[in-house]
């Protein structure tokens, strides 16, 4: 195959929006466009031309490439761009399956936590696991990630909660994305817990975060963005406004954790310190979607996290009709959302939130890129964009939202190369 040149011709449906932009509103709807036997005519890795395969068999044609080009049948496909996932814990060890079985029999998921479970049973995991163990794990997920449609992920750390282990979380997504054809843009979480021993002392990690972290993460350039777990018993609202304007001194864009167990105001905060997305937001206030709109602050919303938790998802519908760019996410992690699958998350967002087939999609490409500032390259089959798209065995976008829980991605292109085939990782 060549592939530096190709065409994909006759694509049962090929849907895209045209935007490099979050979209908000009627938006998400209305600027999705549906190409009935589409065409894609990609070179060097990066897309050329889209329309009808009418338009773009004559234009590769009308520049005598026709004997130059390698020629995809999508004939049985519907054709999308590849997924991006803008919020997932990717690098961490450990399971933690006993704790699923002890919420099932009635257990919270901040009272696990306190007593040493949840994110600190990981944070120790993860401590004990050298890199190049986290590098396998981390490898095994990025390649479900794939399977399932991920051409695109943020990774925070998080599972570290000091400077040595933050920074070895964050130095494998390096070093993986390097490697692995999922691109990975990462995001730093020093402040996703407070450490066992600073229960009774809670400033002086919050001093650690701001004064060594940060410092050193930006400094060796491993993290675009910084994050935070802006939630009552965690971090409050002023610990959480200084967190972030430090990482924002240091050059890190600023994302939250936002108002996932109670209302606490990590939404307008959110817009107060400029960042880009909030994310959950289960309990997001008016205030705090007013806000948001205002500021442009992007929703992620994460309803697999609220599925496994058995707690009621992110009102979506209140947040689009706000005016709120909404995105989705898988928030892959090891204690509510044990899953790879955007799929499976796209298929909640119909079924729990209330969204539409168009809306959803929108979110899990162009609205997700977002989130993690890479709308200009990615989120959308454009030209001069990346030919990162996926082949889905399902005859309409509908069909893909109406099949649920199952895995209908047949190819995956990464920067034009075929990367899955029938579904497995080349």
């Amino acid at each position: 195959m060549n592939s530096n040149r190709m065409v994909i011709r006759h694509a049962r449906q090929l849907v895209t929006n045209e935007a490099s932009r979050p979209l908000k509103g009627r938006e998400m709807e209305e600027n999705l466009k549906v190409i009935e036997d589409g065409g894609i005519w990609i070179e060097n890795g990066l897309i050329k031309k889209i329309g009808t395969d009418k338009e773009v068999w004559k234009a590769v044609c009308d520049h005598g490439q026709t004997k130059l080009v390698t020629l995809i049948d999508a004939s049985q496909h519907l054709v999308t761009p590849g997924l991006v996932d803008p919020h997932t814990h990717l690098v961490f060890a450990g399971s933690r399956e006993d704790e699923f079985e002890m919420r099932l029999k009635g257990a919270a998921y901040m009272d696990i936590m306190n007593a040493g479970g949840g994110i600190h049973r990981t944070t120790s995991a993860t401590a004990a696991a050298s890199e190049e163990e986290l590098m396998a794990v981390a490898k095994e997920r990025l390649d479900l990630f794939l399977r399932h449609g991920v051409t695109t992920i943020e990774a925070k750390s998080g599972y570290g909660l000091s400077l040595e282990n933050e920074r070895k979380q964050l130095v494998v997504a390096k070093r993986l994305n390097a490697i692995h054809p999922v691109t990975i843009v990462s995001t730093f979480m020093g402040a996703h817990a407070v450490p066992k021993e600073y229960k009774t002392n809670r400033e002086t990690f919050v001093d650690m975060v701001v004064e060594n972290m940060i410092p050193a993460i930006a400094r060796e350039g491993l993290a675009r963005f910084n994050d935070v777990f802006c939630e009552e018993g965690v971090f409050t609202p002023e610990q959480s406004k200084r967190i972030l304007e430090a990482g924002k001194a240091h050059g890190l864009i600023p994302k939250i954790h936002a108002d996932e167990i109670v209302s606490y105001g990590g939404a307008e905060l959110a817009a107060d310190v400029g960042a880009i997305s909030a994310d959950h937001l289960l309990k997001v206030s008016d205030k705090g979607i007013e806000k948001m709109a205002a500021k442009g602050v992007i929703g992620v919303l994460l309803p697999a996290t609220a599925f496994f938790l058995m707690e009621k998802p992110a009102n979506a519908r209140k947040m689009i009709e706000g005016n709120v760019a909404v995105a989705l996410s898988t928030d892959r992690n090891p204690g509510s959302s044990p899953t790879e699958s955007m799929p499976f998350v796209m298929n909640l967002a119909c079924l729990t939130m209330g969204m539409t087939p168009k809306e959803v999609l929108t979110a899990a490409t162009i609205n997700a890129a977002s989130a993690i500032g890479e709308e200009q390259v990615v989120g959308s089959l454009e030209p001069g964009k990346k030919a990162d798209l996926v082949f889905w065995n399902a005859p309409n976008y509908t069909y893909l939202h109406y099949h649920v829980g199952v895995n209908m991605v047949d190819k995956v292109f990464k920067d034009g190369k075929l990367v899955v085939t029938n579904g497995v990782v080349i």
